[in-house]
């Protein structure tokens, strides 16, 4: 059957296409993608091409499908698998393929699978080891956004603390105090959900950025009343002077600190206000292999100052997402500011960070400019599909939500 696809054949080389995809073996599953959230990992992807680690060197005679964090609905299933899934089944998957053993990853290396597209192939290697998950929910968007939040959770799981005997804790320290860098983008709004609503929960969460709209939504989205409720005291600031944020924790410091922007200056921010026995985690990937910042060792040896870093997330930091949008302990759609279609694809990721706001969302089944959440009322003087959206909108906080997406999929 025909597929739809954006390839990336090179640096700054990637194409909407339409290629005959080839049958599934019995071994495999066929799937069609529904929904992409576009990630900045994939905008560095295009800039390198075959420089990137998960890019393979012949991408020009074989170009692969770019797109990693999707939702999608089985259409078609080999009989080694018709006894776990079935036609109908939405699903979706950690892209990192750590099981190979490489730099292997979908988005980045495969010519048959790639979120930004119409349909896919899904391998028999990923399903033998448990890589596809099935998820409970009415809408597609929850499914494009579960990787990206399961990242998150991976930083808050890597994070470490000492006890008396130097045994590792892992994860954020309970009851203590975060910090937040940068963090009011996309992934920073879902550490900020996890950090008020996961498990184990902190006393006090300072989040910092310097974009002021970004700030304002986010403390919009995010209220401190509520948050005061679970014992939490949640402060939103602009400021980045290290005394003022060492007063915010108490003059003690912070326990767990998560730098969300790749500047150097972010990272030593972080540094200065960690307290006895802190863990950083810088979360945000640089482009410069060179990237480096000044980090305070007399701390390290004297003051149990921990770094790590995280990239990517596992099958089981995906499913522990799954389950906490399916209570309703974080909803994920706080991200989401645009959304388009599949012809808005590459545009939108190749100039991803000029363009304002949170997560660009890409319905693959439709044709429609990037789209601001924030413009459907104006949208809506002149077109009435809009001006539904905005109502729909309205009603839910703002935010996009399963109504709006099945009257976008109906409607457009």
């Amino acid at each position: 059957m025909k597929t739809r696809a954006a390839r990336l054949y090179g640096a700054n080389d990637v194409r909407l296409e339409e290629f005959e995809l080839r049958p599934i073996t019995s071994g495999e599953i066929l799937i069609k993608i529904i929904s992409d959230s576009v990630c900045m990992s994939t905008h560095k992807t295009i800039l390198q091409g075959a420089k990137h680690l998960r890019v393979p060197e012949n991408v020009a005679e074989h170009p692969v499908i770019i797109g990693h964090e999707f939702c999608a609905e089985v259409v078609e299933v080999g009989d080694k698998w018709k006894h776990k899934f079935a036609i109908g089944d939405k699903v979706a998957m950690p892209p990192v393929l750590s099981y190979l053993g490489g730099p292997e990853t979908v988005g980045y290396s495969f010519e048959d699978i790639g979120g930004v597209s119409t349909y896919s192939i899904v391998y028999e290697h990923i399903l033998d080891n448990d890589f596809l998950i099935k998820i409970n929910s009415d809408s597609y968007f929850n499914g494009s956004l579960i990787e990206p939040a399961s990242c998150v959770i991976r930083g808050y799981k890597a994070a470490f603390h000492l006890d008396q005997s130097y045994e590792h804790i892992m994860g954020i320290k309970d009851g203590g105090k975060v910090a937040i860098l940068a963090g009011c983008g996309p992934m920073g709004l879902v550490a900020i959900d996890i950090a008020l609503h996961g498990s184990p929960k902190p006393s006090v969460v300072v989040v910092t950025d310097v974009d002021t709209s970004r700030l304002e939504r986010a403390s919009a989205i995010f209220s401190a009343k509520e948050a005061a409720k679970d014992g939490i005291e949640l402060i939103f600031t602009s400021s980045t002077d290290k005394d003022e944020l060492i007063a915010l924790s108490g003059r003690a410091g912070f326990d767990d600190v998560f730098v969300y922007a790749p500047v150097p200056a972010v990272v030593e921010l972080g540094d200065s206000i960690l307290g006895f026995d802190g863990a950083l985690n810088f979360f945000a990937g640089p482009l410069d292999k060179n990237f480096s910042a000044n980090f305070n060792f007399y701390n390290v040896h004297y003051a149990q100052h921990h770094v790590t870093g995280t990239s990517g997330s596992t099958p089981e930091d995906m499913r522990d997402i799954v389950d906490l949008i399916g209570h309703n302990k974080i909803n994920p759609a706080v991200m989401i500011t645009h959304i388009g279609g599949i012809d808005a694809a590459i545009d939108t990721t190749i100039n991803l960070p000029k363009i304002a706001g949170g997560k660009k969302l890409i319905y693959t089944h439709i044709e429609l400019p990037l789209t601001a959440i924030a413009d459907f009322e104006k949208l809506g003087e002149s077109d009435s599909r809009f001006k539904a959206l905005d109502e729909i909108v309205k009603a839910n906080n703002g935010l996009w939500c399963t109504d709006a997406e099945k009257y976008l999929l109906n409607k457009f």
